[in-house]
């Protein structure tokens, strides 16, 4: 990306220049791979929904033993040989093996051992005969099947061998890969920190949720979008600030420490309030200003000191896009998360053309019916409810000036039934 222009306030005089999506998505990822990886040892417990700091490998053989895949009878594979229903072949039983309790008996030919499902294999056995097909008699049992040698037996190593490598670094830690950390005796691991992410409102017209709704004022609801999507990414909110639109109070909520990452919600574009962009560039650096895309094109990213700053439009859908496009996916990067989106696509069929002027990108909300997307809705960034009735999102890169009826396009689903990643219970102070 070359290097931008020296800051130029635009309120109240609009913005001459833009960066396309594209060069706002470099700045964010040469930064994000440049930012210090820090970490924290977590029991096993708590390490669900976190990412490994390193790469964990196994000490052990999973399992460290043979043992039975099935309840039945560990025998002598040859001994077998020819068993049917009609010529079943007798053997002699003379001990058990259950899990955690196994036959000292050595198994010789004509002999047998009564076993049980992830039981040790006696010494001298290499199959095991499934219950199933099997007439136990006092001390005897006829066998009506034949079995090749290490038939229904778990082989040492079959899950794991020692010095495999269950978790990469940067991995995100899913139920199954807690389980594995367990299997192999892993009593705690250590796990990247999560970006502590200060959310800073302003607005003389909001109003908290709860309250009577004075005229002229609207309820606030950008803080309770970018909570969940900051703990959607695997961010960690530090605070919540609610502040006017004056200089003093933006100021304050930019430099308290602290914070890893500031989501400034409002007060980002050319209005005669929105102090927000001109206080980055004095405190520190304001090199991304105004985007050529829709929603979201007053968008602003920078930095103070080593904070990283993210100013985010006030209209709800231009917050959501904003952060989906820069601030999720800056905090993403910081965590190894390699996804370009945190949703799941599907390609779809466009049921109808839709149009974007070229050197814009469009964020075009749509329902998904069957194989066929739906527009909803390019423009509208402050109705919120285009997103509630959407199933997710396509856009519209660009170099293009749309898409046809019938074209085939990835649509990214805004519901991917994950449960939340939670890595910290404290709530936010909330000033």
């Amino acid at each position: 990306m070359q290097q931008p222009p020296p800051f130029r306030d635009v309120r109240m005089s609009g913005f001459r220049d833009r960066n396309s999506v594209a060069e706002a998505w470099d700045w964010i990822d040469s930064r994000s791979v440049a930012m210090p990886r820090t970490s924290e040892t977590v029991p096993l417990e708590l390490a669900y929904a976190r990412r490994a700091a390193a790469t964990i490998t196994s000490s052990i053989n999973v399992p460290p033993f043979d043992r039975s895949a099935m309840d039945g009878f560990a025998v002598i594979a040859d001994d077998t040989t020819g068993a049917t229903t009609f010529q079943p072949t007798t053997m002699r039983i003379v001990g058990n093996s259950f899990p955690g309790n196994p036959c000292s008996t050595r198994v010789n030919s004509g002999e047998c051992v009564q076993i049980m499902t992830g039981a040790p294999i006696p010494d001298g056995a290499d199959a095991v005969v499934p219950i199933e097909y099997v007439d136990v008699s006092e001390d005897r049992i006829r066998v009506a099947t034949t079995v090749g040698p290490m038939k229904n037996i778990g082989r040492t190593g079959e899950d794991l061998k020692a010095g495999d490598a269950v978790v990469q670094q940067g991995q995100f830690l899913r139920p199954q890969d807690v389980a594995v950390l367990a299997s192999i005796g892993i009593p705690e691991v250590s796990v990247l920190l999560p970006p502590r992410v200060r959310i800073v409102v302003t607005g003389n017209e909001l109003v908290q949720p709860g309250s009577d709704l004075p005229d002229y004022q609207i309820y606030e609801a950008n803080s309770f979008l970018l909570r969940g999507a900051v703990t959607r990414d695997g961010g960690q909110i530090e605070s919540v600030h609610f502040v006017a639109d004056n200089p003093d109070s933006i100021r304050a909520a930019l430099q308290q420490a602290g914070a890893d990452i500031i989501l400034i919600s409002g007060g980002s574009s050319v209005g005669a309030e929105d102090y927000a962009p001109q206080l980055v560039a004095e405190l520190g650096d304001l090199p991304i200003h105004g985007i050529r895309m829709r929603p979201s094109s007053p968008t602003g990213i920078g930095k103070i000191e080593s904070t990283t700053i993210f100013l985010l439009p006030g209209n709800p859908v231009s917050c959501m896009c904003a952060y989906d496009f820069f601030a999720g996916r800056f905090i993403r990067k910081m965590l190894n998360d390699v996804r370009d989106w945190p949703f799941p696509s599907t390609i779809g069929k466009l049921s109808k053309k839709v149009s974007s002027p070229l050197g814009r990108t469009d964020y075009c909300r749509a329902q998904l019916k069957g194989d066929q997307i739906q527009p909803l809705a390019i423009s509208g960034a402050s109705i919120l409810s285009s997103t509630t009735r959407a199933d997710g999102f396509f856009i519209i890169p660009e170099e293009s000036e749309g898409f046809s009826a019938g074209t085939e396009v990835p649509i990214y689903i805004y519901d991917d039934r994950r449960s939340p990643q939670r890595v910290s219970n404290r709530q936010p102070d909330i000033v």
